[in-house]
């Protein structure tokens, strides 16, 4: 029989790939009650936070219970409620997503400060404007006018942002960007490749669609990026 981990990892030798979580993320995406999730893993692919976003139809201990048993039950992870964070709220409580997506170190975060998409015949070009203190960096990206292209070119413009912010965004790169709905809610999910040496390690990021999609696309770009993105600074700084 499997032993548990103490760290919330896999209970099995054979460490879960980048896309066992994606498929754990969306799995629980299912459950009731639970409007987003994002799964972060360690060097070896194994879950070290799960952050939950819900809404009040039960009680988060029940939220953490049903986590850990879809885990455990379908993927044959076995996952520490100490890693497991869930962020209730209710229509109109912009500040959760952020809450949900960031935790409460109370570090710093890059923020929005706004998106533009221009479309001229079939080419489209999107800005985005990131905030990071009382600094404003401005990315852009252009493609096709395509529907299915625009999520992509705004996460594109917004990591041309982030690049012009800290070096350390150099390493990531944009795996997918989609709009999605889950339930009667719409969703912006992005995913990134971290690259380091020897390593690749598939993480996503998502945003509640509030008033604006492609706003919500750059937040969603920003939460599969933020908490990493001062990692990689530090460990850049120490080499």
């Amino acid at each position: 029989m499997p032993s548990e981990r103490a760290n919330g990892g896999a209970s099995s030798d054979e460490p879960p790939s980048g896309n066992q979580l994606q498929d754990l993320e969306e799995e629980l995406c299912r459950l009731g009650g639970v409007l987003a999730v994002r799964v972060v893993g360690d060097r070896n692919g194994r879950p070290i936070e799960v952050h939950v976003l819900s809404d009040h139809t039960k009680p988060a201990k029940q939220t953490v219970r049903d986590v850990r048993a879809v885990a455990q039950t379908v993927f044959g992870l076995e996952i520490d409620h100490r890693i497991v964070s869930v962020a209730q709220f209710g229509e109109g409580d912009e500040d959760a997503v952020g809450r949900a997506g960031h935790g409460a170190r109370g570090e710093p975060r890059i923020r929005v400060g706004s998106v533009r998409f221009d479309t001229e015949g079939v080419r489209a070009r999107s800005q985005v404007v990131l905030i990071d203190g009382d600094r404003e960096c401005t990315g852009f990206s252009e493609g096709s006018v395509a529907a299915i292209a625009r999520p992509h070119l705004v996460a594109t413009a917004a990591l041309d942002a982030l690049r012009q912010i800290g070096s350390a965004a150099d390493a990531i790169h944009l795996a997918a960007a989609e709009v999605t709905r889950v339930g009667t809610n719409r969703i912006a999910v992005v995913t990134v490749v971290y690259v380091e040496p020897n390593f690749e390690l598939l993480v996503s990021g998502s945003a509640m669609v509030r008033r604006d999609r492609d706003e919500a696309v750059a937040r969603a770009l920003l939460d599969a990026t933020n908490r990493r993105m001062s990692r990689l600074e530090s460990g850049h700084g120490s080499n």
